[in-house]
This record gives structure tokens, sequence and C-alpha cells, in this order.
């Protein structure tokens, strides 16, 4: 499938900016014997235009985008344009309208046949898309449906698209809504720009660990804070709280703080502020967070309102979650805004999510081992045992402690010098 942004700039419904919160998808056929989606982008491209749908699909791939998905269009004559996307199939050339929703072949029927079915896939990958996009179940009630459906639950006028098409050919709208289930399942990674290209979805679980985490950062910044190591876990957890990838929050704090350099960004450590949250202009400070813990909660928040339409698990504490097109951004590449689909997105810069993704290949490139200090176990008696242990502190189990039995000085043990009983 190969998405064509064209939006209707001239059309009335573009003009009107009004938005919906996207609840479903209608499909809708043309309803004349037009195969190009070009004729259709001239016709409704006018300010008295009376019809304008967000999407027109044509066999051989192509689909055009005619409106931003959560702009409120005119494609059904009824409630479902504040609630559904509305999207057009062309028809083919081969066929002649009798009456209604009637029609007959002109031809041998072989590119009636051929349009059809090629139409009826690319409707099913765009609406697969969609349905990822907005976090939509296509087999719930309501969520995807006809115009012909749409009618009959009072949100359309009265059409009898598009079975008038796929019956003669064996399809119906329940197997549409099957495929459209299976399309997702097999390609949550696809991409709608190439159909090869994979994409990374920003929910999901952390590939990364906490080793691997400290090692990229004392490699690119060996006086990074001790501090900084020590909130690392938090970025799995609180990632793991919301179902987003805590690793891809990490990644990005690096990429927005320098790798914790603070060099060049308009944060600091002490705001625990590590992705540049409010900093909305030149000049700005951004916020500010009680704790890291907290910082990493908003960012966490922050990235799942653009990846996710899903609640949140935890209070919102993310300063900026209501300002955000929830799902807009599901793909850590559609997180800039130059290549987001929609025009919206975390950053302005090109390729923004493409630099996270590129830290975060470093980072999985890191060991997940740690090298393992040396280990003694105490077996003279209980006394030299205990001892030796509460010389380390509570943080060492007795066990990390070595043969010592025989020996009558002192002896190193993990960088510290164990005092042995005479």
């Amino acid at each position: 499938m190969n998405l064509i942004q064209n939006y209707l700039t001239q059309s009335g419904c573009y003009r009107a900016g009004r938005t919906i919160s996207v609840k479903g998808l209608m499909i809708h056929s043309v309803g004349c014997p037009q195969p190009k989606a070009s004729a259709f982008i001239n016709n409704w491209n006018k300010p008295e235009a009376k019809a304008c749908v967000h999407a027109i699909v044509e066999p051989g791939g192509n689909v055009y985008q005619t409106l931003p998905w959560n702009h409120r269009g005119w494609h059904c004559g009824g409630d479902g344009n504040n609630t559904h996307i509305g999207v057009e199939m062309t028809e083919p050339a081969t066929i002649r309208y009798t009456g209604g929703a009637n029609w007959t072949e002109t031809g041998d029927g072989s590119n009636t046949r051929e349009h059809v079915l090629a139409t009826y896939q690319n409707a099913v990958e765009l609406f697969a898309y969609l349905c990822l996009q907005y976090g939509l179940n296509p087999l719930a009630d309501g969520v995807v449906i006809s115009h012909s459906e749409g009618h009959k639950r009072g949100l359309a006028s009265n059409h009898g698209d598009v079975e008038h098409l796929w019956s003669k050919f064996g399809l119906s709208m329940a197997q549409f809504r099957r495929d459209i289930q299976a399309a997702m399942v097999a390609g949550e990674d696809s991409a709608p720009a190439s159909g090869t290209q994979k994409f990374t979805a920003v929910m999901g679980k952390a590939a990364a660990g906490i080793r691997q985490m400290a090692a990229y950062l004392k490699e690119k910044n060996p006086s990074v804070e001790k501090s900084v190591l020590d909130m690392l876990p938090f970025y799995l957890s609180e990632g793991e709280a919301e179902g987003v990838r805590g690793d891809i929050a990490f990644a990005q704090s690096c990429l927005e703080t320098g790798n914790f350099t603070f060099s060049g960004s308009a944060v600091t450590l002490g705001q625990n502020n590590f992705c540049g949250m409010g900093v909305t202009g030149n000049g700005m400070k951004g916020s500010s967070f009680d704790t890291p813990q907290l910082g990493i909660r908003a960012q966490v928040q922050h990235l799942k309102a653009y990846a996710s339409t899903e609640a949140l698990q935890n209070p919102c504490i993310d300063p900026r979650f209501p300002y955000v097109m929830r799902g807009c951004a599901p793909y850590v590449e559609w997180l800039g805004i130059q290549e987001n689909p929609q025009g919206r997105g975390w950053a302005a810069g090109a390729g923004y999510g493409r630099k996270i993704l590129s830290i975060l290949d470093e980072v999985l490139g890191m060991p997940d081992t740690e090298k393992e200090a040396p280990t003694y176990t105490v077996k003279r008696n209980d006394t030299l045992w205990s001892i030796a242990a509460g010389q380390l502190g509570n943080g060492r189990r007795y066990k990390e402690i070595k043969e010592l039995n025989g020996l009558a000085s002192d002896v190193i043990f993990a960088g510290q010098v164990l005092k042995l009983p005479d």
C-alpha cells in the first residue's frame, strides 16, 4: 500500500477545521464507473464541494489521504461524520448503473473483477493500519461499517454501498472485518508507505536491559553522574506500568540530554526532566519534577499519549498530556513531526525518530553481562565470617566471601580491606 498525502485544502470541509475523536471507520464505494482517484480529488478540492472523505483507494496500491485522519469529514450524510473516518473505493470503468445500486457489465467481466478485488485488498491494508493507529478492534460492534450499515444504524444517508459490488465476487463486510483483523495480526510493524519498511512500535516490552543502558552511558559519557545510573531501573518499571517500551524512553532521554551531559540542552539534571518536556520554544526552561522517577513517569506517559489511546494506569503527572492527539504516533519513526503522516509528533527536527532508534541500536549492542568481582568464603569460624561480612556492609551476602582459612593478614576483597582477627 502506497499512502499518498493529498489534502483537499481548498474544500469547505477542510477549511471548516473541525476535528473528531475517532471511534470507527466507514467504507464507501464511489457509486459511478470511475477508476481514478484524481477525478474525485479535482472535483472535491473546491470551496463549493459538498463532499469530502479522508481517503480514496485505487487498484494498484495507491491510497490518497485527502484529510487528516482526525478531521471531521463530509462522507456519510449523518452523525457518522462525527465519529468515523470515511474511505472511498474507486469503481471499475466496465460497469453501468441501471438504477439505484443495480449495475451490469459492459465488458467481459475480467476488468471488473480485477478492479474490485484489488481495491478490496488495498482497503483491508488501509483499515488494518488505521485500526492499529487508533487502537480499534475491527470485530467490535459498529467499529468498521459500510455506508449501508451506517444507514441501518441511523448514522448515514440511504446508500447501498459497498456490498452491492462485493457480493458478486463472494465478498462481504463480515469477511472484510475478519481480513482486517488477520492483517493486523500478521503485520503490526508494517509501514503504510512502502509495505516493506519495518516500523518500531512505541508500545511493548523493552528489549534492552539495565546493564546495557549503563554500559552505553559509561562509554558515551565516562563522567556520568551516579544518580543517573541509579535511576535507570525506573525506565523499565515505569514503562512496564504503562505498556511503553522503557528502552525507547531511555534512548530518547539520551538524545534529548546529550547522553546526560546536558550539553546544549535546555534542561538540567536537577530538573529531573530528561526529555525536554515543556521546552516548546527557544529560551524556555521546561518542566521540573520532584524526583527522577516522577520525571521518567511523565516522559513515559507522554510517549503513551502519542502512541496509544488506552487510559493511563498511574495518575497523570504529564503536564502536556492533554495537548497530544492520542494515538497519532504509534511508531518511533512517527515521533518526528516531519515524518508523521498527520504532521504531528514530539519534535520538529528531521529524522527525530530515527535518531532515537540509532541510539537504541547502540544500547542493544552493549553486553548484558557484568564482570564478577572476586569472591571469597570464610570457613575458619563463625566469628571471622561475621566480622568479614559486617565490614562489607549489608549489601553483601556471606556466600560471596571465599575461603580465608589459614590467612593471618588483612585481605583485600572487592576493593575493600577485611581486618582479620589474630
